[in-house]
């Protein structure tokens, strides 16, 4: 029996590159915008928000303390969105629907 002189990949790579080549992959990738939200706007985006769900077409729903913010952040969405979906190849948001607190 001949041995492979491949080295052994990690799992979560293995994973990873499976997850990319398939259909949910691409769900896997918009789930992970909710526990990245801080890491993706910053500091004080985050203090202001919290992100709530993201649906199957990519929009992602973001709770605003207040109406002054969620129309600054309306305003910011594009630069938001190429924030968030940098490096993504699926999986991406597509549009972020903000809404009040409370």
């Amino acid at each position: 029996m001949k041995r492979s002189s491949r080295k052994p990949e990690k799992m979560s790579d293995v994973l990873a590159s499976f997850m990319s080549t398939t259909k949910d992959g691409g769900r896997v990738e918009q789930a992970r915008v909710v526990p990245e939200w801080p890491a993706l706007v910053g500091e004080q985006i985050s203090a202001v928000t919290e992100p709530i769900m993201i649906t199957r077409d990519g929009t992602l729903f973001v709770a605003v303390k207040t109406s002054s913010w969620m129309s600054e952040l309306s305003l910011m969405e594009p630069q938001l969105l190429i924030a968030i979906n940098e490096g993504r190849t699926a999986g991406k948001v597509a549009r972020i629907h903000w809404r009040l607190m409370g």
